[in-house]
């Protein structure tokens, strides 16, 4: 089996604006989550806003994607790099401005908008899509002339021009399991021969006022923070941001002489088939997907030394993944959620949490849980910053839709001349 290895990682979070900076704050239990009132039109909520206003996919995507290259010691073009990077939401704040701004124009202002706020948007938006505004029309640089580039594979296929990449495109959407999803998509197109070089994660800006009334809707978002795990959770917080890696087979890494974060074992990907927002609620299909990841990276609950969990901060997810936790592993595997510092990010959550998981191995510290306090549950949760061996660490993403998405990453055991 060819090996694939991590040797360029790009990201930007709610924490800070590159990995190493997001990496520290991390460490020192800091959070990127404030109060906020980006839409007048919606109560304050406490966000992972990058900046004082919500930002866009595409420059989130430019930035993590030269990042990424920039860490792997790479210059475009790379003509034969394949790349797969998925988003959940995608231009989904493009598509709702085009919206507001036909509401807009039929009712002569904002008074309407206010009163009716997301209502209007949802209906509105439903009835009458985008190409029914003038030709002439745009609002904050969303245009008819190019709102073909919002369509949700278009962020994909933006990144590949960036990179002169004229391969293989893909660009998965799968709620919350869409980062790791991308990555197990690229390291099976490694692993099979169909390149041996791929740009692969998951880039989301989420705040959007469709996004925040339906999370507000369904009862789950936080009012002061998310604390992953804790007696007193609230809910989760959305939050902005991306993680994009470069994945080689390892025999080019090594022609390379490249650096390398760890290698990708394995992956594991199933489906609950049971409800559109609620886990099956013995986790079986949850179950089903560690096991599965297990069995292809060869390996045992109980080889396995952190996971970085899902750890959404909702009642439901966390009970649920901590049984999941219980049944498979010993109570000695060291647990930790990195929501509570940069937010949730959706599609791109678990591509941060590989990002961060791939730093733990580095450095040989286990990130913190924070916003825990009082546990709920009987797990090795992490609760400050530590030293600790590391060489197998499991990366969770737990999905709407019951998407499940877990994968399997440690340390490289290639030459030490060459490692980081």
């Amino acid at each position: 089996m060819v090996k694939v290895v991590v040797t360029g990682i790009g990201l930007v979070s709610a924490l800070g604006g590159s990995l190493d900076d997001s990496w520290q704050k991390l460490l020192a239990s800091k959070s990127g989550i404030r109060l906020h009132q980006p839409f007048p039109e919606l109560e304050p909520l406490p966000l992972g806003l990058i900046g004082q206003q919500p930002a866009q996919l595409k420059i989130l995507t430019q930035m993590v994607v030269a990042s990424a290259l920039q860490d792997a010691r790479l210059v475009p073009p790379l003509p034969d790099c394949a790349v797969v990077i998925g988003s959940s939401r995608s231009h989904q704040s493009s598509w709702e401005l085009l919206a507001r701004q036909q509401i807009e124009q039929r009712s002569g202002g904002m008074g309407e908008w206010r009163s009716e706020g997301i209502r209007k948007i949802s209906e509105q938006f439903i009835l009458s899509p985008p190409l029914a505004f003038p030709p002439s029309s745009c609002n904050q640089g969303v245009c008819l002339e190019n709102w073909l580039d919002t369509l949700p594979q278009m962020n994909a296929i933006a990144s590949a021009r960036q990179i002169g990449a004229s391969g293989i495109v893909l660009a998965p959407m799968a709620a919350c399991a869409t980062g790791i999803w991308a990555i197990a998509q690229a390291a099976l197109l490694i692993q099979t021969g169909q390149c041996q070089q791929a740009l692969a994660g998951a880039v989301e800006a989420p705040i959007t006022p469709l996004s925040l009334a339906g999370f507000q809707q369904m009862g789950a978002l936080a009012k002061t923070g998310a604390y992953p795990f804790d007696l007193h959770r609230e809910g989760l917080v959305l939050g902005e941001g991306g993680a994009v890696f470069v994945l080689e087979s390892a025999e080019l890494a090594k022609q390379r002489q490249a650096r390398v974060y760890g290698e990708i074992v394995g992956f594991g990907l199933t489906n609950d088939a049971y409800h559109a927002n609620s886990p099956e609620p013995e986790g079986k299909s949850a179950i089903a997907s560690i096991k599965q990841c297990l069995k292809r990276s060869g390996l045992t609950p109980t080889d396995i030394d952190y996971i970085h969990a899902h750890g959404t901060a909702t009642q439901l997810n966390d009970y649920i993944e901590s049984k999941v936790i219980q049944y498979l592993f010993s109570q000695r595997v060291a647990v930790s959620s990195t929501k509570g510092s940069s937010g949730h990010t959706l599609g791109a959550s678990g591509a941060l949490g590989v990002a961060f998981s791939l730093m733990a191995l580095k450095h040989q510290i286990l990130p913190p849980c924070v916003g825990l306090q009082e546990s709920e549950f009987d797990l090795n949760l992490v609760k400050e910053a530590r030293l600790s061996k590391i060489q197998r660490v499991l990366c969770f993403s737990f999905g709407f839709g019951g998407q499940n998405a877990v994968i399997a990453l440690h340390n490289s055991d290639l030459d030490a001349e060459w490692k980081i």
